[in-house]
């Protein structure tokens, strides 16, 4: 039997390069091998209060993404959480689980209360209870996750523990995080010149985003004044600019460009167009694809509807086993 992976990402925009070579283009490669449960996280979502006409064309886009950056609904199961009640009806069951001072403690709570402090909810709060509930309803055994994560997938751990261990029965697997090649997954920096790249920092480039908005943000990205020695070592906004090259650009474009650097030659306005194009050929083949799967509404109503199918199945047999395990059963 294929060992289960799951993992899901935020409903809160389009996906950008960050999030394909973090994760999608890795989880590509693991339908494969594995029995794989991705999805679009609408739920997680509501903690920024989208309106309801943002959330549901922001999840219909992440849909079409996922599709266009070849993730197969044949070999993976792909479905929108909110599809899928028996994730919410778990969540309640571990929240009674889960103690407020370890969920205050979190660093994903503390930075979501710094960063919104008009909007410090308790799905904030909460939200490594609602991700443990994603996980293990599907009897996770791995889990792909970014440094950013790994506290969360912790907590995972530590509920599913817990919850063996107050009934007495391992119902829930304990979750592994995932290593791609012996190495965590790709952190692919963002344009402003520190921390990687996402949606909410606006450091961004989409995979639909336009030619003429790619040349413009990569032309606007941060550098410095240059080197002045010789083969001295890269500042972390000039070493960003160049691990985005590492990944879009051929290895002799990347070699062409770190010997001027290193011979202090370097014109990073040259580095920044090249960098431009080589992103714009990069992304053009997934744009096209993702503006022609969005066009298609039959297609994603079928993708989710199957994907609900098969997110619900396993999760049914799940949450049966935990009602009983508790306690909680039907009289009639």
């Amino acid at each position: 039997m294929k060992p289960t992976v799951v993992s899901g990402i935020r409903s809160t925009g389009n996906l950008h390069l960050g999030n394909y070579f973090g994760a999608i283009k890795n989880f590509v490669k693991m339908q494969e091998d594995f029995h794989c449960n991705f999805f679009i996280a609408d739920c997680h979502s509501l903690t920024t209060h989208p309106t309801p006409g943002d959330l549901h064309k922001n999840v219909r886009q992440v849909l079409a993404e996922y599709l266009a950056c070849g993730v197969d609904p044949e070999k993976a199961t792909l479905y929108i959480q909110s599809d899928v009640p028996e994730i919410s009806e778990l969540y309640m069951y571990m929240n009674m689980n889960a103690y407020l001072g370890e969920l205050e403690r979190t660093t994903s709570f503390k930075d979501k209360a710094r960063k919104q402090p008009d909007n410090v909810n308790a799905g904030l709060l909460t939200y490594p209870v609602l991700m443990a509930s994603d996980i293990i309803i599907h009897k996770a055994h791995f889990v792909p996750v970014g440094k950013d994560q790994e506290q969360n997938l912790e907590m995972a751990r530590k509920f599913a523990k817990r919850f063996n261990r107050m009934y007495k029965n391992e119902i829930f697997p304990i979750p592994r995080p995932f290593t791609f090649d012996g190495k965590s997954m790709v952190k692919i920096p963002g344009l402003d010149g520190s921390g990687k790249m996402g949606k909410s920092e606006g450091n961004a480039i989409g995979l639909v985003e336009d030619p003429k908005s790619i040349h413009k943000k990569v032309m606007r990205a941060v550098t410095d004044a240059g080197p002045t020695e010789m083969n001295q070592e890269k500042p972390e906004v000039i070493q960003n600019l160049f691990q985005l090259m590492n990944v879009v650009s051929t290895p002799d474009t990347v070699l062409h460009f770190d010997d001027l650097y290193n011979k202090c030659e370097i014109r990073y306005g040259d580095l920044k167009k090249q960098l431009a194009e080589d992103i714009i050929q990069f992304t053009a083949p997934i744009r096209e694809r993702i503006i022609e799967i969005e066009k298609d509404d039959a297609y994603l109503a079928k993708v989710a509807k199957i994907g609900a199918e098969k997110a619900r199945e396993s999760a049914s047999k799940t949450l049966q086993e935990v009602r009983e395990t508790i306690g909680i059963k039907r009289f009639f």
